[in-house]
């Protein structure tokens, strides 16, 4: 059977095995939220025979969903816990957010830049009933100070350096997962850990490419 004529369970299933668990993602609670989302309701209806397929898909406004593998490794990397508060910069298609929902215990906000993408990714995480994810319209690149501090923060688009803002809110002990680098250029996937005393450590996992991060008027 062609893989775009299974049922979105079988999809889901083998995206999965064949091309998360096999690039060594190992995190359970991270395999089962991949498992339960269903990939092609966060994709344009042009997209979805495609929503399995471990690349990248547009979404309109010059913007993607990552690579099931990237958001898994991504998710793996933040080290969430039962009671984490976790912060998402780029909701976009409001996939990533989803995944977080899924870790038992997580508490999820989203800030999107993209007024149209801001509406219609709360809308569809609303209608699969996530209460426990809180969207916002904004700059992400300033993080939700009223929020703050973070358990961990992710960032799903790449700006030039760490935002300085993100870094702040960061709680002790918490984990900042972010792509850096020029559009188009060399881009590298960070981890920044906040230590008690407020020093960072930083952890390089490899190149990866990212749309750049979309700046407000400030």
């Amino acid at each position: 059977m062609a893989p775009e004529r299974e049922a979105p369970e079988e999809r889901g299933e083998h995206m999965v095995s064949d091309t998360i668990e096999r690039r060594g993602v190992g995190d359970q609670a991270v395999l089962g939220a991949m498992r339960r989302v269903p990939r092609h309701l966060f994709v344009p209806e042009a997209e979805q025979r495609y929503a399995y397929g471990d690349y990248p898909l547009p979404i309109g406004y010059g913007q993607t969903i990552s690579q099931p593998y990237i958001v898994a490794l991504m998710t793996e990397l933040l080290a969430l816990k039962e009671g984490d508060k976790v912060l998402e910069v780029g909701t976009g298609s409001g996939y990533q957010a989803a995944i977080l929902a899924e870790l038992p215990g997580v508490e999820v906000y989203t800030i999107e830049i993209i007024p149209e993408l801001a509406a219609a990714a709360c809308r569809q995480l609303e209608e699969m009933g996530y209460d426990n994810v809180h969207c916002r319209q904004g700059d992400g690149y300033h993080g939700w100070p009223d929020e703050a501090p973070f358990d961990a923060i992710i960032v799903t688009a790449a700006p030039v350096h760490p935002p300085k803002p993100l870094l702040d809110q960061l709680a002790p002990g918490g984990r900042l997962v972010v792509p850096v680098g020029t559009a188009g250029g060399f881009q590298t996937l960070w981890k920044y850990v906040k230590r008690s005393d407020g020093e960072v450590e930083s952890f390089s996992h490899g190149g990866v490419a990212f749309v750049p991060l979309t700046r407000g008027e400030r």
